[in-house]
């Protein structure tokens, strides 16, 4: 079966892959009953409508289940996984979808730990200095941030709220690294100040760690992994008055689902063992603590307007950063997500996750938090350290990786193309499967530029 990939409307076909057959411009869609919900993990974002929700038994009986094959003409489609391992095709990919490269496919007998045996062991050590020095440039970034918000004029309010969102998505960064234990030799240390590091986010903390430590367990497992997932088409069919929803939520509003993850994860007690509770209930107490007294405070001093121009803007700045570094670390049509039975380690967290380069202030103010591969391959390494470990990992690993710099297409590949799971190419789009419907879609796909 031949396909044709043009993923971003304006962006031209790409040649006929070596390893299809015949049948051109033929996309074959779905061979297992889907499932529809919303995630964005990594930190990170998911939105789950809850009269969607199975439980898992029937979900894994669903995704044994075979259907019959469909096809129709395709228009942007996703890769065939038979075609990644061409070179020449995945150079053409990489132009296409936004990225600098794109990995060749690791091989089966690569483990893991083959891959965090080849980097050096300085990269592991926790320098208390450095972890400080975090601190440092966060809370002065934020008061600035602060400053600048107060002082401008309303025409430049929004250059304001960028960086002061900015600078408080390195809060959750240095609480990101308690949470793995990599900011201080001292656990109690890193509870509290990730703790502290999230109350300004109303992000409870100790619940957001026990989602995140099952992202990186399960990355890009169908079902298993709390970040980003695709959304499945048993249930996207079964829902039509929700379709709408679920596309903008997947389209236009992709830069803000963080809030969804947010909201569904992390404040209900049910979703954790019993085990797990008392330090959620923790975590909450601070969260409920800190809009009880931080919120009336703020509006006391500075008004509801107030309330809205310094915390509110810069919390949705956080969301905007929070969603986007998530999709961008494993979100692309060439990453596949696998059942638990086909799922390799190595794969997941080489393979399936993406180094993206940002504009350097972003990445001081975020703490290099998307120099990300190497935080899959250990979790361990602190931030810090980041650096130094994916320069091993391009010496050694340099050819599976897969890297980008941040722009525009990029972008809109995976808001128009990564939407609905497929098993023989990824991803379709909604608008191959729901072209009617689609209108936030095709929007992006008009307006959206192409330059990288």
């Amino acid at each position: 079966m031949a396909i044709r990939a043009s993923p971003v409307a304006g962006l031209s076909l790409l040649p006929t892959p070596p390893s299809s057959s015949n049948s051109s411009n033929q996309l074959v869609m779905l061979r297992k009953p889907l499932k529809a919900s919303f995630f964005n993990g990594g930190g990170i974002s998911y939105l789950k409508l809850g009269s969607l929700i199975h439980q898992r038994g029937r979900l894994h009986q669903c995704l044994s289940h075979k259907k019959k094959i469909k096809t129709t003409q395709s228009v942007a489609a996703a890769v065939p996984p038979s075609s990644i391992g061409n070179a020449e095709y995945r150079k053409k990919l990489s132009e296409s979808y936004g990225f600098t490269q794109i990995g060749e496919p690791l091989p089966d007998n690569v483990t893991l730990k083959d891959i965090v045996e080849t980097l050096p062991k300085k990269v592991f050590e926790i320098d208390d200095v450095k972890a400080w020095k975090t601190i440092l440039i966060s809370v002065t970034s934020y008061a600035l941030g602060i400053f600048m918000i107060s002082k401008s004029p309303w025409y430049l309010l929004p250059l304001a709220w960028a960086w002061t969102g900015t600078a408080i998505t390195g809060f959750f960064v240095i609480g990101h690294d308690c949470a793995h234990k990599s900011f201080s030799k001292n656990k109690l240390v890193e509870d509290i100040i990730g703790t502290l590091a999230f109350m300004p986010l109303i992000y409870p903390y100790e619940p957001w760690r026990f989602k995140h430590d099952r992202h990186h367990a399960k990355t890009n497992m169908l079902v298993e992994d709390t970040a980003w997932q695709p959304v499945w088409k048993e249930e996207f069919d079964s829902v039509p008055a929700l379709r709408k929803a679920i596309i903008f939520g997947y389209g236009p509003f992709r830069t803000w689902m963080s809030i969804a993850h947010w909201v569904m994860w992390h404040f209900d007690l049910n979703k954790f063992r019993p085990n797990e509770l008392k330090r959620v209930k923790i975590s909450l107490s601070c969260v409920f603590a800190f809009i009880a007294v931080g919120w009336p405070l703020i509006i006391w001093k500075t008004g509801l307007i107030g309330w809205v121009k310094f915390w509110l803007m810069p919390w949705l700045g956080y969301h905007f950063w929070m969603s986007t570094f998530t999709m961008v670390h494993h979100t692309a049509p060439h990453i596949p997500f696998k059942t638990s039975d086909e799922w390799n380690a190595a794969q997941a967290q080489l393979n399936g996750t993406v180094h993206c380069n940002y504009p350097s202030w972003i990445e001081i103010l975020c703490h290099d938090i998307n120099v990300h591969i190497p935080h899959h391959i250990s979790p361990r390494i602190p931030s810090y350290n980041l650096r130094a470990a994916h320069k091993s990992l391009q010496e050694n690993w340099g050819k599976y990786l897969n890297e980008a710099n941040w722009n525009s297409r990029l972008m809109k590949t995976i808001m128009t193309v990564c939407h609905v799971y497929s098993e023989e190419q990824n991803y379709v789009g909604f608008d191959e499967i729901a072209p009617n419907e689609s209108q936030p879609i095709t929007f992006l796909k008009k307006v959206m530029p192409n330059s990288a």
